[in-house]
């Protein structure tokens, strides 16, 4: 049995090494075992206010243009969040009938459901 010590998130003792990095294959919770365990998660906000985390739903409150297309993702499309990133786009989601994309935090609202 390996000597790694569980996922931090939900405490599976499946965690595996990936590089410098420990990977949960249950949550897919990342982390840096050399790290502190205390590591704060990137505080971002919709255009509310709210908190987003990993795993949210959201929807889009402004037409937004692809770049690099001619598509627009319209008002009130769905997303899911996959990843919080560090930059000035710090959402990693996938959008509905759209795809995995990255946007800003200003342009989602947090959903309900």
């Amino acid at each position: 049995m390996s000597d790694l010590p569980p996922c931090p998130q939900c405490q599976s003792v499946f965690a595996y090494e990936d590089r410098d990095m420990l990977v949960c294959p249950e949550c897919g919770h990342e982390w840096n075992p050399a790290g502190d365990s205390a590591d704060e998660v990137a505080v971002v906000k919709d255009a509310n206010g709210n908190d987003l985390f990993e795993g949210d739903n959201a929807t889009l409150i402004k037409d937004l243009k692809v770049k690099g297309s001619s598509s627009v993702l319209k008002i009130g499309t769905k997303v899911k969040i996959n990843r919080i990133v560090e930059g000035d786009h710090n959402i990693d989601c996938r959008v509905e009938k759209v795809g995995e994309m990255m946007l800003k935090s200003e342009f989602v609202k947090k959903a309900n459901a």
